[in-house]
């Protein structure tokens, strides 16, 4: 059979995950300064072979959502059911219109799955149909009755652990679902029972150690620290710009438009703010300057947004396998006010930048009068940056 070509996902994410703790549903919380969603969906949105990527949500989550995950691509959310089967069943009926022929379904609280593994899923289910992920079970395992007492020890050699996600060709586990949904089965804990129940052949294949499901708080603080020792590697970067005044009613500012008496001169907005933070960047990755990367002498930069330069430096992180533990900004000027503009500063370099805000500071200062800042005639700015990168670099 040909490897199939019209492949989707689901990503179930409508669980409450009570199991994890306090602090909101699980799979948005965030992991390695990332939320759990996003990491899970990035995945498969940017797979080569999945087309179509179907969130299934809880309504209430709509805003929290779409925040998480705002720079993917994917289908329009479809809300969930009351159980993980009902959700599943929602998003292969909110997919029946694209036609799939093979579809993938993730737990979003998965949020450490490779594209190997999907490449794997999309292969295995391409030749049996139906497929799932499994991974050996290393400890002896025992089968308890209502009393606690051992009734049996099963074979460790034909025990698996199953993950997702599982795989199937399309029309054949929404057919699956349906006829379960009709006989008001609805008890099955994941696809492949389902698929079982339904007279499926269910075929395994190679799954991986670090696809674990987060679900108790001790889950988060294991994969933190895990994360965390492998992005041990950290680099502090410095940032300086200035800019003078001209003509003009307003400055754009850490990303935001300020209104003036004047304008900068500049080749681009004059951005003193994101200029010597993507310096700062940059210096903590040793990689140039802003000039280097977007020479004044380039009339394609004349006027133009200095968020793009900012997500620039952003990418440059994320290509090495990095991400950043902090940005701070310091303001050196008479006028505008910064104060009552701060946090709309650091709000707006979070977005720019998907970082959470509270890794984010804006502060000003005065030169007390002196010198040209003192002066009035232009605004300076100063920028650090940490960031974290894999011992490997």
């Amino acid at each position: 059979m040909p490897r199939p070509e019209r492949n989707a996902a689901i990503l179930v994410a409508a669980g409450r995950g009570l199991r994890a703790g306090a602090g909101g549903p699980k799979q948005y919380r965030e992991i390695g300064g990332q939320t759990v969603i996003f990491r899970a969906m990035q995945a498969f949105c940017r797979h080569p072979d999945v087309f179509a990527v179907q969130p299934v949500v809880n309504p209430d989550d709509a805003a929290v959502f779409d925040a998480a995950v705002s720079e993917l691509h994917y289908q329009p959310p479809t809300h969930g059911g009351a159980t993980r089967q009902a959700s599943v069943h929602a998003g292969l009926e909110a997919l029946a219109a694209e036609k799939p022929d093979i579809v993938l379904i993730h737990d979003a609280a998965r949020p450490f799955v490779t594209p190997g593994v999907i490449s794997r899923a999309i292969d295995a289910a391409g030749r049996t149909g139906a497929a799932v992920p499994t991974i050996p079970v290393t400890d002896t395992i025992k089968q308890v009755g209502e009393t606690g007492d051992v009734e049996a020890t099963p074979e460790r050699a034909k025990l698996r652990v199953a993950q997702t996600p599982q795989a199937f060709r399309f029309d054949v586990i929404l057919d699956a679902h349906r006829r379960a949904a009709r006989d008001g089965r609805s008890d099955f804990t994941d696809d492949a029972a389902l698929a079982e129940w339904a007279g499926l052949t269910v075929a395994t294949f190679e799954g991986d150690l670090a696809n674990m499901k987060l679900t108790t708080p001790e889950d988060f603080i294991r994969e933190e620290a895990r994360l965390a020792a492998q992005l041990g590697d950290i680099r502090i970067g410095t940032g300086y710009d200035v800019h003078a005044f001209g003509d003009g009613d307003h400055l754009m500012l850490c990303g935001v438009r300020v209104p003036h008496t004047r304008g900068f001169l500049a080749h681009s907005d004059g951005d003193v703010g994101l200029h010597a933070l993507v310096d700062a960047i940059l210096g903590a990755l040793a990689d140039g300057d802003i000039g280097s990367h977007f020479p004044p002498s380039d009339p394609q930069w004349k006027g133009a947004a200095s968020d793009k330069f900012l997500k620039y430096a952003i990418d440059r992180v994320t290509a090495r396998g990095g991400r950043i533990a902090n940005l701070e900004v310091t303001m050196i000027c008479e006028r505008p006010k910064i104060g009552p503009l701060r946090d709309v500063m650091r709000a707006r370099i979070a977005e720019i930048t998907g970082v959470s805000i509270s890794r984010v500071a804006v502060k000003a200062t005065t030169s007390e009068r002196l010198g040209f800042t003192g002066r009035e005639e232009g605004i300076a700015a100063t920028a650090s940056a940490t960031i974290r990168l894999p011992w490997s670099e």
